[in-house]
């Protein structure tokens, strides 16, 4: 109950940040989601001088006002979808962030029945034919030799 009450609380207070995020982003924030589009690395990993345009050009939109999204899509506009580091959350983008996760779910599923079918598919250790008499009455005589 407690997890619950925990994992309630983060989602609750992770919403106003993630509105501030995008209301007043920073350019540090939008480097490492933007893509130089000559080296295809992050911008903040970047120093080309692509990629030291478009950290101007951000920075002016910054000033400007404008969200997240709205320079984002400025960007998307004149460089194409290869500009965001991430796919977006629509559309064929959508595609690129659920295909993954339904592998692991899927993959999952194949381990976990293949272990069940392994584990039920074994014989008993203790199946197999009975002891001969003598050899099971000699057996219990050393056994009870240990025993002592």
């Amino acid at each position: 109950m407690r997890v619950l009450v925990v994992v309630f609380m983060a989602a609750v207070l992770a919403v106003p940040v993630a509105h501030a995020s995008e209301r007043h982003p920073t350019l540090d924030e939008l480097e490492g989601e933007v893509m130089c589009p000559v080296c295809g690395t992050t911008l903040d990993q970047s120093s080309s001088p692509a990629a030291q345009q478009i950290k101007r050009v951000i920075a002016s939109r910054i000033a400007a006002g404008d969200t997240k999204s709205q320079i984002k899509n400025q960007l998307v506009a004149e460089y194409g979808d290869a500009i965001l580091a991430a796919p977006q959350h629509k559309g064929f983008g959508l595609l690129a962030w659920w295909l993954p996760i339904a592998g692991i779910i899927a993959a999952a599923a194949i381990v976990g029945a293949g272990a069940w079918r392994w584990s039920r598919r074994r014989e008993p250790l203790l199946a197999g034919p009975p002891l001969d008499p003598a050899l099971e009455a000699r057996l219990n005589d050393e056994l009870r030799r240990f025993d002592d």
